[in-house]
């Protein structure tokens, strides 16, 4: 399992790209004699199927790596693809389920149902699993469960609380146009850096003003495109954004706001604005019977110390779209270790896991799978 995750983290590959990823998989079904499909245009869908009948469980494991420069330098495995890196743990989720996949092909014969195993590509920009559901990933499926290796969860211990785990992740970008002229003159102009900086400053007052604080939710402005030179008065400003909670209600309030917010600003200053908001990723909402049976079985494995209880994240996961319609759970598998120096935060260069985290994950993987179909 460790050679598999430091081989993928050693070539990793950004969305719609896993070839290799897929490839190497596809090696371990075949050799497991484990049926699957190729999607398109990567990813792998595979089924086992017990040799008794009953339900489908489906495992999901994500594939895709980040457009990050690697800072570790001194890891035998360090990526050999500059400006690429798996910073986010997706080597070890693709390989824990592969193990997992090896551990219940023994187990076969005494299977009451049939495993699914999804090998998801593009997580990151949140458009594969939507894209794995729409070629078939859930369908004849009673349950699914996830993991997500976690460097902020101490190594040997899992979080996977019911309710809210992830917000939903959605995208907003806001053109403003104004009037352009000479910076000496600003009298005929309309200045829409003074928009922009208005409305960004203005916006704040919906989420600290307008939406119940018992329902988190974040605006994030993380982009501001505006002017050409530095005596030049802008006539266009472009803002990219993003917008985080845990249930429609809000989500909606937000979109009504954050258009109205947007005009209203643009119209005191004779400007106009043009608000796109795409709705991202889903919240993952953690099913309580799943959750609590996936608590079972940590404590079960590794006693009830071993169960994190853990914050819901404003993070986002598009493992939501396989639960939108059917039950299922999302686990956080501890790989933080001070010792080892894999505290590090996602998505940073110099991320890496306690590799101890990937038995957790495997175990954990494998006998949900096994006892939610034998129960």
């Amino acid at each position: 399992m460790v050679a598999f995750r430091r081989d993928l983290h050693a070539h990793p590959e950004l969305q719609w790209e896993e070839v290799r990823t897929t490839e190497k998989i596809a090696a371990v079904l075949t050799e497991l004699d484990i049926p699957f499909v190729r999607t398109k245009p990567t990813g792998i869908i595979a089924n086992l199927v017990g040799a008794h009948p009953g339900k489908t469980v489906a495992l999901r494991a994500d594939m895709d790596a980040l457009p990050v420069y690697e800072l570790n330098r001194e890891l035998s495995y360090r990526s050999v693809e500059d400006g690429k890196m798996h910073a986010c743990g997706h080597d070890a989720h693709t390989a824990m389920l592969v193990t997992a996949a090896k551990v219940l092909k023994k187990y076969q014969n005494e299977l009451h149902g049939t495993v699914r195993f999804i090998f998801q590509p593009s997580e990151e920009n949140a458009e594969g699993a939507d894209e794995m559901v729409r070629q078939g990933a859930v369908e004849g499926v009673d349950n699914a469960f996830g993991i997500h290796i976690w460097s902020q969860v101490p190594v040997g211990q899992v979080a996977v609380d019911p309710g809210s785990a992830f917000a939903s992740a959605d995208v907003v970008t806001i053109d403003f146009k104004g009037k352009g002229g000479h910076g000496a003159m600003p009298e005929g102009t309309i200045d829409v850096a003074v928009v922009a900086s208005s409305f960004v400053m203005n916006a704040q007052a919906i989420v600290a003003r307008e939406v119940n604080p018992l329902n988190p939710v974040v605006f994030t402005v993380g982009k501001m495109e505006v002017g050409t030179r530095f005596n030049v008065i802008a006539e266009n400003a472009r803002l990219e954004g993003t917008v985080r909670c845990f249930d429609e209600a809000t989500q909606n309030r937000m979109i009504q706001r954050i258009n109205e917010y947007a005009d209203h600003v643009a119209g005191i200053y004779g400007a106009t604005a043009k608000v796109n908001y795409r709705k991202g990723t889903a919240p993952v909402i953690n099913e309580e019977s799943s959750a609590l049976f996936a608590q079972s079985l940590v404590t079960n494995l590794y006693g009830i110390e071993a169960v994190k209880h853990e914050p819901p994240t404003t993070g986002g996961e598009d493992f939501s779209a396989y639960i939108q319609s059917i039950p299922g759970c999302f686990a956080l598998v501890g790989s933080g270790n001070p010792e080892k120096d894999t505290e590090w935060a996602h998505h940073h260069g110099r991320f890496n896991i306690d590799e101890e985290g990937m038995r957790v994950g495997a175990t954990l993987y494998a006998n949900y799978a096994f006892e939610y179909l034998n129960k």
